[in-house]
């Protein structure tokens, strides 16, 4: 498995990208176009819609989405492993978006660019603003029959949710490009290296599998009475309970409520280790610390430089490591 969180070559962009050689891709599989490519919003990956020549009924089947994958993030097998689960997670009926498949395969290599590419059916649906108790509850059996389906196989070639990966190996890439400034490293060192203290055990009797692994909000959509999961691109192999407290992220009671709510259902479809629910702050901190990583790999792409304009200003290192040290203080709260 590879524990570099972009795969093994180093992040290129793919400007080269444009309408002709996106249409030219999308007719290379058979499909005829009608010109028409929609650029949809996409920070880390290229995706657009193209419209295609269809005798359907079906506005949607007049369309196809293309998504490129960025170069260096992910290998070919490593996007394979993703593609597998959602072919595994089809065939027993969970409701994901999967890759078109021709003749079995659902990945190409566009060999010009050396860009990774899929495509996938157009499909409508709507993302949730917040749950109600019966949504929840239907999302609950949602998780779980995604959780027994991932627990079929292995994925071994995916990253592995660990604070060895998400916290040190990021805090060591921070450190060795100077993206810290100056005044700012040591003390930034120091929340890190105390936090990678308090969770570096944690995970010890802790089941690992395939999730989801970015289960917010934005990653599912509700299509008629039916939700379906959508965007696997940051599957891992980690708890079942990331996929839980991501998409109730909130302390208050309210979220507690809507979580034990969702628990409940989903322990109808599939047993739940409750000892997870003490990984929650964890998971939290490892992911707040791998945000601020992902953005400085990318920082170079002018997309990122627009979209995180504040990002080497000292404000925000400085509010990053005041919203650690808060964690800190959850993360002792449920300490072992």
């Amino acid at each position: 498995m590879s524990a570099n969180l972009w795969g093994n070559n180093q992040t290129q962009f793919f400007f080269e990208l444009n309408p002709d050689l996106v249409l030219d891709t999308v007719e290379s599989l058979g499909f005829k176009t009608t010109g028409r490519v929609l650029t949809m919003n996409s920070m880390e990956n290229r995706v657009y819609e193209v419209e295609i020549e269809s005798e359907s009924d079906n506005p949607s089947d007049h369309f196809k989405i293309i998504k490129f994958y960025r170069p260096g993030r992910w290998s070919k097998i490593q996007i394979q492993e993703e593609h597998d689960f959602l072919a595994d997670l089809s065939e027993f009926e969970v409701p994901v978006i999967a890759p078109i498949q021709f003749d079995g395969q659902s990945l190409f290599t566009m060999k010009e660019l050396e860009l990774y590419f899929t495509v996938f059916n157009k499909q409508g649906g709507r993302a949730p603003d917040e749950f109600t108790n019966e949504e929840i509850e239907q999302v609950g059996r949602l998780l779980a029959r995604l959780h027994n389906v991932g627990s079929m196989k292995d994925a071994p070639h995916r990253l592995k949710l660990t604070p060895e990966i998400y916290l040190k190996s990021n805090m060591d890439f921070l450190l060795d490009q100077k993206i810290i400034p100056s005044h700012l490293e040591k003390m930034y060192k120091d929340v890190l290296e105390q936090i990678y203290s308090l969770t570096k055990n944690r995970f010890k009797n802790i089941s690992y599998q395939r999730i989801h692994g970015d289960c917010h909000l934005g990653n599912i959509i509700k299509r008629g009475d039916v939700f379906y999961l959508i965007d696997f691109d940051d599957m891992v192999m980690g708890p079942c309970v990331q996929d839980m407290w991501l998409l109730l992220p909130g302390r208050d009671e309210y979220a507690n409520n809507l979580r034990s709510r969702l628990i409940e259902s989903y322990m109808t479809m599939r047993d739940f280790n409750f000892e997870e629910l003490r990984l929650t702050e964890t998971l939290r901190t490892l992911r707040m610390i791998n945000y601020a990583a992902w953005i400085a790999k990318r920082y170079e792409d002018p997309a990122f430089k627009n979209a995180f304009p504040f990002f080497e200003q000292p404000s925000y290192w400085e509010g990053q490591i005041n919203d650690l040290r808060e964690q800190i203080y959850y993360l002792s709260e449920n300490e072992y």
